[in-house]
C-alpha cells in the first residue's frame, strides 16, 4: 500500500502533469478520464518511464456510482488517497440565453459542481478520519466573473468556488486542506486548447505566445506546493495566469 494522488480529469494538460508531478515525489498517481484509453495509457507509461508509479482508468465522474466505486477500490487495493484533484472542465462555449438549452445548463452544473460534491463526499470523510488530506480543485475565470454568453459556465463554476468554501468550513478544522485554484488564462494543453483551435492554429499560437500560455507542468508545480503547505499557513484560493495577461478583475 502506498499514498495516492487521485486525479479526476487526467488529460494531457493540467491533470496529466499534476499526476506526473506527484508521482515524481513518490505518490502513486491514479489517473481517471472519461475517454481515450490510448491517451491514458501514454500518460501512465510516461510516468512509469520516469520512475514513477501510476495506473489509469476510464471513468465518467457524473454517471451512476462509478466515481464512488473507484474511490473505494483505490483505498482498498492501492492505498490511502492523500491528495485528490478535481480537474473536470465545464465550458460549453459562448451561448446566448436563448441558445443555452436546459440540458446544456444542467450538464455544466453536473461537471463543475455535482461531480466535485460526489468526490468530496467520497474522500473528505476518509481524510478527516486519518486527520489529514488535500483536495485540489482546478477552476476558471468564470468562477469569479460572469461574462456574456457564459450563463452555464459561470453559474457552474461559481457553484464550484462556493462548494470549496463550504468544504473548507466543515473539513478544514478536521485536517483536510481544500484549495480552489483559478486558472485565469489559456492553458497550453493539446486535449483542450489544441482540440478547440485545431492543429495548425494551435501550433501557431504556441510559437507566437510562448510563455504567454499557461504551461501545465508549471501549474503542476503550484499544485504540489499547495499540497505541501503547513496547516498554519494554508492557501484556500489562488489564481494563476501568464505574465502577459491582465488579471480577471481587470479584464
Amino acid at each position: 500500500m502506498r499514498p495516492v494522488c487521485l486525479v479526476i480529469g487526467a488529460g494531457a494538460g493540467i491533470g496529466g502533469n499534476v499526476g506526473r508531478r506527484f508521482a515524481r515525489e513518490g505518490l502513486h498517481a491514479v489517473l481517471c478520464r472519461r475517454t481515450d484509453q490510448e491517451g491514458l495509457d501514454r500518460l501512465v507509461g510516461a510516468i512509469e518511464d520516469g520512475g514513477g508509479s501510476a495506473s489509469g482508468h476510464l471513468l465518467n465522474a457524473i454517471d451512476g456510482g462509478t466515481l464512488e466505486s473507484r474511490v473505494e477500490a483505490v483505498e482498498v487495493e492501492v492505498g490511502p488517497i492523500e491528495v485528490a484533484v478535481y480537474n473536470l472542465g465545464a465550458q460549453i462555449g459562448n451561448r446566448t440565453l436563448g441558445d443555452t438549452s436546459l440540458k446544456a445548463f444542467e450538464m455544466g452544473w453536473r461537471l463543475a459542481t455535482f461531480g466535485l460534491f460526489r468526490l468530496a463526499k467520497s474522500v473528505c470523510p476518509r481524510m478527516a478520519e486519518r486527520g489529514h488530506g488535500t483536495l485540489l480543485v482546478t477552476s476558471a475565470t468564470a468562477a469569479m466573473r460572469g461574462n456574456p454568453g457564459q450563463h452555464s459556465h459561470a453559474a457552474a463554476m461559481g457553484g464550484r468556488r462556493l462548494l470549496c468554501q463550504t468544504l473548507n468550513a466543515e473539513y478544514g478544522p478536521k485536517g483536510v486542506h481544500v484549495a480552489h485554484i483559478v486558472v485565469d488564462g489559456a492553458v497550453d494543453a493539446p486535449d483542450t486548447l489544441g482540440k478547440m483551435l485545431g492543429p495548425d492554429r494551435y501550433r501557431e499560437l504556441r510559437e507566437t505566445r510562448g510563455d504567454g500560455l499557461l504551461r501545465p507542468d508549471k501549474i503542476a508545480d503550484t499544485f504540489w506546493h499547495v499540497a505541501q503547505q503547513h496547516r498554519s499557513a494554508w492557501t484556500h484560493e489562488l489564481d494563476l495566469r501568464p505574465y502577459t495577461d491582465s488579471p480577471w478583475w481587470n479584464g
